[in-house]
């Protein structure tokens, strides 16, 4: 065996895994040939066992499943995948009935897998640390957790209790464990912990000679009754319902793990494994899976790794920053700072302002204070360290300070040249502009080396992604140093180059303004936002355009056309941007913030929004024919298209950046793992004569150029 370590000692086998040159453990392919070894071992030295320990060599229990074999599946592997998740089921049901007591001596933390194999003791003792985590994720990566866990947790918890676990992937720490039930003892955290988990699972064996699962014993009751008892029959029908409406059958995985747990409990405990086997093993020969794992497993760890970070830069601990500007994106990054310990001057025209800004920091922490989410204490410390102020001295010492003032390129100059030389000796300065290109605003700083775009999303508070931007001046050392800022907040860093909307704004512009333009065409609005949901996106075009304001829309539109005047140029104007600028000067209709926009908004108490129903006599044609499957490709492709775009130029410069960045930036739908995972999901080829079939009947926005074809090619990852 070559990742397990077994040994028998005065009647206690202990099975220790150690997956060699590895962080972790897995249950890779050679792991699972281990088990094999393992369970023929306990088998023939039953007679001479009187308890049986799993125990890590790792910092860790056990981390789940080799996800890097699971990227090189397809359907026609679903037969063989069943039998490889039964094979490893098989090895557990020998250890866990053998007639010997089990115990899972959990050092750290178990997901997914991991605690599919700590579910393999009757007992489980952990040591208390809140770090640790514990839990079944496996439906955040399009998967079931199908190595026993829907069976074990639905039988343990009940079919309501476990649905938090199962249906939402809820992950929980060793004391939350403990009061579920499901960790049995704890010990603390230190040098002594694995001694005395020993010592406790000993003791706890020497007690308990014959011990056995639960669901074992003659008699046991399922928590809350099973499917047919009145209570729970009356909820089935809820439940698919429910997830369906939030899922919009996009992600086959809930809805397969709420069946699973189902069918699983109306039947014995074999055949109720076999279910969940089927289930995953379709899941994880399925492109969902695919998508998901690429992007939220292996993409979000590029980016917490540092993968887009210049190397050799040592690393950045920001302790005071400032900001300009105490609005609402002020106002959020002031808070998201101070959260995470970061003193922070809060700096607008006046000192009232600046108070207001502030506020929104009291309104947020206080919210949590009254549900007992917060104590009073967290809440003073994180007010204490901002420090709101209409004097621009009050910057002085600053690490970084960030502009977040508003969208013209005048002001943004003046706030710079205004605050820069208040930089302690090594600080750097960015802006927060959404569109602006950062070498045009660099031009305003004495060292443009040290000037660089951190873009915020709003609310910051709620956002996970900042885009850094790159300027043609900006130096590694300060590109690494915003890296190790944004991921000081919590947040998700992905690094771009210098372009007219960079990454983000520029392909979530082509998402809106395809709706816009689709409106203009004749097509019903009502439609359009429709596709817009069906096909995976939070809200539909029209409706993110009211939110963000179709008045910015424009003067993004205007300042665009007097950059390219200023360089000689001519702007053309899209089909969206006309239907825009006919809804704001037209017809004084400009967004949400402003009371009116492609939707009405009731002031009435509790009254829903609606589609402003002018729109169909001003915009509507009976006579164009539209489909619903065209609407929604045009909304997706339009994205992903000039996500490749983006490549191709060279401002992106890694697939996991331009994945994350469209899922947690812009909305992009996360069961295609990301745009450019959804040209590799759906095949290049296929993607390209769909691409091209679109753009003979919708226009030059869906093209794919030799360059952007070539790139493609190039970026597209080999596991």
């Amino acid at each position: 065996m070559k990742t397990i370590r077994y040994s028998l000692d005065h009647g206690i086998a202990t099975i220790t895994f150690d997956e060699p040159d590895s962080p972790v453990n897995t249950m890779c392919l050679q792991w699972q040939q281990d088990m094999d070894a393992v369970a023929a071992q306990v088998l023939q030295d039953k007679d001479n066992i009187t308890g049986i320990l799993l125990a890590s060599a790792k910092s860790t229990f056990f981390a789940g499943a080799d996800l890097k074999a699971a990227m090189r599946l397809s359907p026609a592997d679903a037969p063989r995948i069943f039998e490889e998740i039964e094979r490893v089921k098989r090895n557990f049901r020998t250890i866990e009935t053998l007639g010997k007591p089990v115990v899972s001596l959990l050092n750290g933390t178990a997901l997914g897998g991991g605690w599919e194999v700590a579910l393999v003791g009757h007992y489980r003792i952990a040591v208390d640390d809140r770090k640790t985590q514990f839990g079944l994720p496996e439906v955040t990566l399009g998967l079931l957790p199908g190595a026993s866990g829907v069976t074990k947790m639905t039988r343990h918890l009940g079919l309501m209790g476990a649905q938090p676990y199962l249906v939402e992937g809820k992950t929980f720490n060793p004391s939350e464990a403990k009061g579920l039930g499901l960790v049995h003892e704890l010990v603390a955290p230190g040098p002594d912990a694995a001694d005395s988990m020993r010592a406790k699972a000993l003791a706890w064996i020497a007690a308990n000679p014959t011990a056995q699962h639960p669901w074992e014993a003659k008699g046991y009751k399922v928590p809350g009754g099973l499917p047919s008892s009145p209570a729970v029959a009356g909820m089935l029908p809820i439940a698919p319902a429910v997830i369906k409406k939030n899922t919009r059958g996009l992600y086959p995985a809930p809805e397969a793990i709420i069946a699973c747990m189902v069918e699983g409990l109306q039947v014995d405990l074999d055949t109720a494994l076999r279910i969940e086997s089927r289930y995953l093993a379709k899941l994880m020969s399925g492109p969902q899976a695919k998508a998901m794992i690429n992007t939220f497993f292996f993409n979000l760890n590029a980016i917490k790794s540092g993968q887009s970070r210049p190397a050799g830069v040592p690393r950045f601990k920001p302790t005071k920053v400032g900001l300009l500007g105490a609005g609402m994106m002020g106002a959020g990054i002031a808070y998201s700072q101070a959260s995470k310990g970061i003193t922070t001057v809060l700096k607008d025209v006046s000192q009232e302002k600046a108070d207001l800004g502030k506020s929104y920091s009291a309104k947020i922490t206080q919210g949590r204070v009254d549900k007992g989410r917060m104590k009073p204490e967290a809440q003073q410390q994180i007010l204490d360290l901002i420090h709101p102020t209409g004097s621009v001295a009050d910057l002085q010492g600053c690490d970084l300070i960030i502009e977040a003032v508003f969208e013209n390129r005048e002001l943004k100059a003046k706030v710079t040249q205004e605050a820069e030389p208040l930089l302690a000796p090594d600080g750097f300065f960015a802006s927060n502009t959404s569109t602006l290109p950062i070498t045009g605003l660099a031009k305003a700083s004495a060292k443009p080396e040290k000037f660089i775009g951190i873009h915020f999303f709003s609310p910051v508070d709620k956002m996970k992604l900042v885009e850094i931007i790159k300027g043609k001046s900006t130096d590694d050392e300060t590109v690494a140093r915003a890296f190790d800022y944004v991921q000081a907040l919590g947040k998700f860093p992905i690094v771009v180059n210098d372009s007219r909307g960079f990454f983000t704004s520029r392909v979530f512009g082509t998402f809106v303004m395809e709706g816009a333009a689709m409106l203009g065409e004749g097509i019903p609005a009502a439609a359009i936002e429709n596709a817009g949901i069906q096909a995976g996106m939070p809200v539909g075009p029209l409706a993110v355009l009211d939110e963000t304001a179709l008045t910015l829309s424009l003067h993004v539109m205007d300042q665009t056309k007097k950059d390219f005047e200023a360089e000689g140029k001519t702007y053309i104007a899209t089909p969206g941007e006309l239907v825009v600028e006919k809804m704001v000067k037209q017809h004084n209709r400009p967004g949400r913030a402003g009371g009116a926009g492609f939707y009405e908004y009731p002031s009435e108490k509790g009254a829903k929004k609606f589609l402003w129903p002018e729109l169909k006599g001003l915009f509507e044609k009976p006579d164009v024919a539209w489909n619903i499957t065209d609407l929604k490709d045009r909304l997706l492709y339009r994205q992903a298209v000039e996500t490749a775009r983006c490549l191709a130029e060279g401002v992106l410069t890694s697939v996991h950046d331009a994945n994350i960045g469209s899922i947690f930036g812009i909305g992009f739908p996360a069961w295609t793992g990301g745009a450019m995972q959804f040209i590799y999901g759906m095949g290049i080829d296929t993607f390209e004569a769909r691409a091209a079939a679109l753009a003979t009947q919708f226009g030059g926005g869906f093209a794919l150029s030799d360059d952007v074809r070539a790139a493609i090619r190039r970026f597209q990852p080999i596991y």
